[in-house]
């Protein structure tokens, strides 16, 4: 659970200390893009474990 709010520390201030709002608003989107996209790897990763291997 540390992790998780380190984490989320990390990033509030990171956005918080960026002046320039339009690279803060493109950036904001991009990490959403990409934990999005790495929450369907994962997903299909176990789908493709738990139902098993075409041979």
């Amino acid at each position: 659970m540390t992790t998780f709010l380190l984490l989320k520390q990390l990033y509030t201030n990171s956005f918080a200390e960026l002046k320039n709002e339009y690279l803060a608003t493109v950036l904001k989107a991009l990490t959403w893009l990409c934990a999005f996209t790495l929450a369907v790897v994962i997903y299909a990763f176990f789908y493709r474990l738990f139902t098993g291997f075409p041979i």
